[in-house]
């Protein structure tokens, strides 16, 4: 059974760092369910950068990027759907063409 991880804003995070410097790393790591691993890199991007260091960034999608991406996906369902249609036809056709040459060799009545 898997626990949702919480997510810490930076004031947070950084109340975390602050009370781990004052007192125990692994009491504070129990205590709020997190590895001493995030704890220490968190810790290594508030030394580095301060508060604003520790702030959860969200990756930015160039609106044109998302739009081309979805304009490829639909052109590769388009060109599947063709490929289907044509290779339905082959199909098809070549059961039409084995009738057919079947009928001609066969003397009529």
């Amino acid at each position: 059974m898997s626990k949702q991880a919480k997510m810490y804003s930076a004031e947070e995070r950084s109340a975390i760092i602050q009370e781990g410097i004052a007192g125990n790393v692994t009491q504070t790591c129990r205590k709020y369910a997190i590895s001493p691993t995030t704890y220490y890199q968190w810790l290594g991007k508030f030394d580095a950068g301060g508060i604003d260091a520790l702030k959860v960034q969200k990756a930015v999608i160039d609106p044109e990027l998302s739009r081309l991406q979805k304009e490829n996906e639909r052109l590769k369902r388009l060109l599947a759907e063709k490929e289907l249609i044509i290779s339905i036809k082959d199909e098809l056709l070549k059961k039409t063409t084995f009738r057919m040459s079947n009928a001609a060799r066969s003397p009529v009545g």
